[in-house]
């Protein structure tokens, strides 16, 4: 498995969806007959899935089962209760999701990537980890940072202001930060991150400015990224919050208020309550788009600021959570009834 230290078996099983869409009410869900449709379709799978987790834990015999969370846990997560395996689960997310709601009470252990506060998981039982992420990302000093904006290609004497939406990226990102790229290469050089197949419009734009660098998608540079940038812009996603929060940077976050549970808008709370990151909310944007450029160059412009922002975001990493994380499922497993 790519960047595993050990070769890494990996096994399918069928696992199925529940779909729900933050704000809609009950009836809106019901009368959604499409909708509906695919999940009692998907329960097909899960059943088909929960057979499939028995027969493989059966013949493997594992001392603990880990899981993360998505859907695809639900059925293996069951078979290992019914076997009574030990169970860790771990939440990235400050809202627990449908999946570790239902683990929850048949978990052994329980690992959050925010503080135990967000949570209403059993006390008892939970431990606040952190979520792993790669030791590639670390803070760089402004020595370091010259030099990879350098090693990346990019302008070492130039602010860079590195814009993500995640890997899929945000099509509503995307179009607001191209409306305000003009204002923003004025004063920096800004590297967009679009998502894959999403690079159109802001490519066209890149045309005819020259600090503007458009990418559909890196990963192995990633951390030399975020590493380098001055400024940087993401949604609120858990993990790739960590990342910037590991590094050390000064970071604004556009939450995507749609997503189930409103979970990256409680995401990005906490980082508002510790004071470790500017916020600018979608629906403001949607109405005015251009806060979003004046918000970057004004973050730009005010260094004691990004300071205080990195010391603040960098007291909410967790830089042991892969080492924590591996005690936890270790102490389950040696718990397994004989």
């Amino acid at each position: 498995m790519q960047e595993a230290d050990v070769d890494v078996k990996v096994t399918t099983i069928s696992a199925g969806k529940f779909r729900r869409y933050h704000g809609r009410t009950w009836a809106e869900r019901l009368l959604d007959l499409e909708t509906l449709v695919k999940n009692l379709h998907d329960l097909i799978f899960i059943v088909i899935g929960f057979m499939q987790s028995l027969w493989l834990l059966a013949k493997v015999r594992p001392d603990a089962v880990f899981t993360k969370g998505g859907f695809v846990c639900v059925p293996i997560g069951l078979a290992a209760r019914l076997l009574r395996i030990p169970l860790v689960i771990h939440d990235s997310d400050t809202i627990p999701g449908l999946t570790n709601r239902i683990l929850a009470r048949h978990a052994t252990t329980i690992a959050t990537g925010a503080p135990l506060d967000n949570y209403k998981y059993p006390a008892a039982k939970s431990h606040y980890t952190g979520t792993p992420i790669r030791a590639a990302y670390r803070p760089a000093d402004a020595k370091e940072r010259r030099g990879l904006k350098q090693a990346l290609g990019y302008d070492p004497d130039l602010p860079l202001v590195l814009v993500t939406g995640g890997g899929l990226g945000s099509a509503f990102l995307n179009t607001v930060v191209t409306e305000g790229a003009a204002r923003v290469t004025e004063r920096a050089q800004l590297v967009h991150l679009t998502g894959v197949g999403k690079t159109g419009e802001a490519e066209k734009a890149a045309r005819s400015l020259p600090h503007y660098h458009v990418l559909d998608f890196v990963d192995r540079t990633m951390p030399d990224l975020i590493r380098a940038a001055d400024v940087i812009v993401t949604r609120a996603g858990a993990t790739a919050l960590l990342e910037v929060a590991a590094a050390g940077a000064a970071v604004i976050i556009v939450p995507n208020p749609l997503l189930t549970g409103g979970h990256q808008t409680k995401n990005a709370a906490v980082y508002t309550k510790a004071d470790a990151a500017l916020v600018v909310d979608e629906a403001r944007l949607k109405q005015e788009p251009e806060v979003l450029a004046a918000t970057i160059v004004a973050l730009l412009h005010d260094a004691p600021r990004r300071k205080e922002l990195s010391a603040n975001i960098l007291g909410l990493a967790r830089l042991d959570a892969a080492r924590e994380l591996a005690r936890l499922i270790s102490a389950a497993a040696r718990r397994r009834p004989a």
